[in-house]
């Protein structure tokens, strides 16, 4: 594409989306729009794009979330800041892991058959090959990224981050490997962190089952068993783990188990004993207030273990199947059968008291949605609470906004009950743990280095083995807001560009990355890495459920483009989403869906291919230079515009994004397209001399050039092609992209004008509606009476009697009074009165037959309505929404007649 500056041509008559759009776009970045550069000395405005999945394809989400970021840096790019958007791609460790490990498995194979070098080739293999893509499906829906600086998060720079960041926690002490409980997906066959494991309610059950106090003689108050024997009752909605128990809990202020504390109960299908111990943790008034102790699967229990020096039995492998550590009977069962086997034999030996349905949260895999199973495991992990105040306080203080306020409670709440991070995966792709341990007979040497070791720093033994797993995912692009600036090098673009400005993601993700993000900036750069954060909604289908694969109702945002075009899909979903708030798309209908964002463009189109052609090629004539012939509609729409700018402007500052595109959208189709250029039409043809022509093609020129301005960032395609057409002063910017954000005028406000003009368009709504309501035919001119008009209302409409006679067929308007004249009438919130004659211009005597017709008919409804009403006994036993809806049509039948009345009483001359 080679736009033309200055040149009014004439546009096609249909907008053809497909013709414009990716021309357009390479040449925006072939002309290097999009591009910052650090040495501007601009203000910098940064966004950091929130990556995406290496392996990930567009969808309505990505479609949400992008366009409000690039609606947010157009528009900081045209107020003159050195904008950045900075793009790149997440190497997703689990997520890409699987789909790779799936498309060797159709081959017949696993990764352990290809070794951990050979799997990792193929993974890069794969991400070579379709790595690129959603970065490119981003270009289709105009997204402006400076696409030269792509990041991703297993590059070398950003590598060479994650080893800086963990061998400085290390240091600190802030980073350390333990046995703690761990969420672990079997599936998978990895360590999830606690933010990873997502709550599923699941209706569920609860087994109470009973387990004997061994030697139970002499233990007052609690049950016996048919043999004598004194039990208790313990709750539990997982009984396989109950083979892994090793004690019983019950609170040391609890007078009813006093003399079981540090008494033993046979555990039964074990042949175990477990001791009873006292700990606050216990609730007294839950159940039966004892609770079974299963330190290797339970975090509670772990703690409560770690207090009392109960012992932990680990009785599941990882791929959660029962351990030769259990019972014999019920080894290599998967988990969900040694459920059902164990509540079997706790019925058949009289054990089992009773199973209650239970409601429950159960966590699953954020990624495969398997069913976590906490799992003693040694780890590494990342202490959590020193990171964390500084940036609990960085938000109380107002160092970061969240957009909506209400986001900023949940993220206190977690800050404040934060847990340590578990970091190390059980995968192959992705970071590896820069961890060594030194293989040497009697060294065990562990070494965590930035550079891998040559030698063992301890003993100089040159075996070493490195820790065999990898880092959470999340672990590098918490690092994401400076690695991708060159940090831990003291970079150019480190210096302009780091801290940012804003971030949009998704509330999901507060806890994952947001929450992370600040931590690390403020621990490694001392500031946090962006302001303000905008939480977008979820898109939704029209039933209002999550769009996904599995229920089929996802909407492809490529296929909208090619039906609708790339502005109709970024009208839509930035009109229709405020922060923090879903918005709801039908996938079965996309013209519903996206049909009214194309009719603004072909909107936009037509009103600019009007005014480019009645512009002509003519040099461009400020509105300075004929102030002195500027008319009340000038006036009023230069200051309509003065006030959408301040309004978009005052929206955008305040992240009211869907604000600031519907009232640019309100401004430009509900005052610029559908009055002003309908008033102004017979003074653009010259009707009304030179001097007025010159006048309103200057005003139209500078309101259509303020439109477009307000509105490129949400439609950035249709206005820089109808911008470029428009006649230009010979220094403007090259491309809209890049020209100025429009400024206040505040010498253009105009009350007067606005009061003025606000008259006249009342006047022609009522005429409009009168003609409407007596069904005068479209073809048929009217006369009109504005008797009492103000001076003020007198001047304008005396100015508009062309605008009258185009707009709602008045051919004669007259200021004095209407008496004896049949006709219909309305009041004009100002107080002006608008009458119509009728007299000759529709049938008077078919038209009061009509209204006696339809009032008598009123009155027969009426009648029965309120008999029906009189009626005590309907009034007492009909329900009340039934007596209410029979007032309620009463009401609303009297409402009619009174207006039929008086349209009656008007034709006929009376009061």
């Amino acid at each position: 594409m080679t736009p033309r500056n200055g040149m009014a041509e004439p546009l096609p008559p249909q907008y053809n989306p497909h013709e414009h759009e990716d021309a357009l776009y390479r040449w925006w970045e072939e002309q290097g729009f999009f591009r910052a550069d650090a040495s501007s000395g601009r203000d910098p405005y940064v966004i950091v794009i929130p990556p995406p999945n290496v392996t990930a394809v567009l969808h309505m989400g990505h479609g949400l979330n992008n366009t409000i970021q690039d609606v947010l840096i157009r528009w900081r790019r045209m107020q003159g800041r050195e904008a950045l958007w900075l793009p790149g791609t997440d190497h997703a460790g689990i997520a890409t892991q699987n789909v790779v490990e799936r498309l060797i498995a159709k081959e017949g194979r696993t990764r352990y058959d290809l070794g951990r070098e050979k799997f990792v080739e193929r993974v890069w293999e794969f991400v070579g090959e379709t790595g690129g893509v959603i970065l490119n499906q981003l270009r289709a829906i105009g997204a402006s990224a400076d696409w030269s600086r792509t990041r991703f998060t297993l590059d070398e720079s950003l590598s060479t981050a994650v080893r800086e960041v963990f061998v400085r926690l290390h240091e600190k002490g802030l980073v350390y490997r333990g046995h703690r409980i761990i969420n672990w997906c079997p599936r998978c066959l990895t360590a999830l962190s606690d933010e990873e494991a997502e709550p599923t309610e699941t209706q569920g059950k609860m087994w109470h089952l009973r387990y004997p106090v061994a030697d139970g003689a002499g233990i007052p108050g609690l049950p016996r068993l048919p043999d004598g024997r004194a039990y208790l009752t313990i709750a539990t909605t997982r009984p396989e783990t109950m083979l892994g128990d090793t004690g019983v809990a019950v609170h040391p202020g609890d007078e009813r188990y006093a003399a079981l504390v540090g008494r033993e109960l046979d555990l039964p299908l074990t042949g175990r004993r477990i001791p009873v111990v006292a700990d606050e943790y216990v609730d007294p008034e839950f159940g039966s207030g004892a609770v079974k102790l299963t330190p290797a699967h339970d975090p509670n229990d772990f703690d409560v273990a770690q207090r009392t020096g109960v012992a932990a039995l680990n009785v599941m492998t990882p791929e959660a199947t029962i351990t030769d550590d259990a019972p014999e009977a019920f080894r290599g069962m998967d988990r969900f059968e040694a459920r059902r086997a164990v509540v079997i034999a706790f019925e058949e030996l009289g054990l089992l008291e009773k199973v209650e349905d239970h409601t429950h949260a159960v966590p699953h895999c954020y990624r495969c949605d398997t069913v976590v199973e906490p799992r003693l495991s040694e780890q590494w992990f990342v202490r959590m609470q020193p990171l964390a105040e500084p940036a609990l306080q960085a938000w109380r203080d107002g160092q970061v906004r969240f957009h909506p306020e209400r986001f900023g409670k949940t993220y206190e709440h977690w800050m404040s009950n934060i847990r340590d991070w578990c970091i190390s995966r059980q995968l192959w792709w992705g970071h590896r743990i820069p961890v060594w341990y030194c293989q040497a007979d009697g060294c065990g040497e562990t070494i965590v280095a930035r550079q891998t070791p040559a030698a063992c720093t301890k003993c100089g033994g040159a075996a070493l083995e490195q820790d065999p797993d990898v880092l959470d995912t999340w672990f590098s692009s918490w690092l994401w807001p400076f690695s991708t600036m060159g940090w831990p090098e003291e970079t150019d673009d480190l210096g302009a560009f780091y801290p940012g400005h804003s971030l949009v993601t998704a509330p999901e993700i507060l806890f994952f990355w947001v929450a992370r993000m600040i931590m690390s900036g403020l621990e490694f750069r001392g500031q946090v890495p962006f302001t303000d954060v905008y939480f977008n909604g979820t898109v939704r289908d029209h039933l209002g459920r999550k769009m996904s694969k599995s229920l089929g109702n996802g909407i492809d945002p490529l296929i909208v483009k090619e039906r609708f075009g790339a502005d109709a899909l970024r009208y839509t979903v930035v009109s229709g989403s405020g922060a923090g708030t879903d918005q709801m798309l039908n996938y079965e209908n996309l013209e519903e869906a996206f049909g009214p964002g194309r009719n603004f463009a072909n909107k936009l189109w037509n009103a600019g291919r009007f005014a480019l052609m009645t512009l002509g090629d003519d040099a461009r004539v400020s509105v300075d230079e004929v102030q002195a012939d500027l008319e009340p509609m000038d006036r009023w729409i230069l200051s309509r515009m003065t006030k959408a700018i301040r309004d978009v402007t005052d929206a955008m500052e305040k992240f009211r994004i869907q604000e600031a595109a519907t009232r640019g959208y309100d401004f430009f189709w509900g005052e610029l397209a559908d009055w002003y250029l309908e008033l102004v039409k017979p003074r653009l043809r010259g009707d009304m001399g030179d001097a007025s022509k010159r006048a309103a093609q200057a005003t139209l020129a500078q309101a259509l050039d303020g439109a477009l301005r307000i509105l490129h960032p949400v439609v950035p395609f249709i206005t820089e092609t109808v911008w470029q057409k428009l006649p230009k002063p010979a220094d403007e910017a090259p491309a809209l992209i890049v020209a100025a954000w429009p400024a206040v005028r505040a010498e253009w406000e105009d009350d007067a004008a606005e009061r003025a003009i606000e008259e006249l368009q009342s006047v022609i709504g009522a005429v409009r509606n009168l003609r409407s309501e007596y069904g005068i035919a479209p073809a048929t001119r009217v006369p009109l009476r504005v008797p009492g008009a103000s001076e003020q209302a007198r001047a304008i409409l005396e100015a508009s009697r062309r605008a009258l006679r185009d707009l709602c067929r008045v051919d004669e308007i007259e200021f004095g009074g209407a008496e004896g004249e049949v006709g219909a009438s309305a009041v004009l919130r100002s107080g002006t009165e608008v009458f119509v004659p009728l007299a000759g211009v529709i049938d008077l005597d078919r038209e009061r037959a009509r209204l006696r017709e339809e009032i008598g008919r009123l009155d027969g409804q009426m009648a029965g309505t309120e008999k029906k009403l009189s009626n005590e006994s309907f009034v007492a036993r009909a329900p009340e929404n039934v007596v209410n809806y029979e007032r309620e049509k009463l009401a609303s039948f009297r409402d009619q007649r009174g207006k039929l009345a008086e349209k009656l009483a008007a034709l006929e001359g009376a009061a």
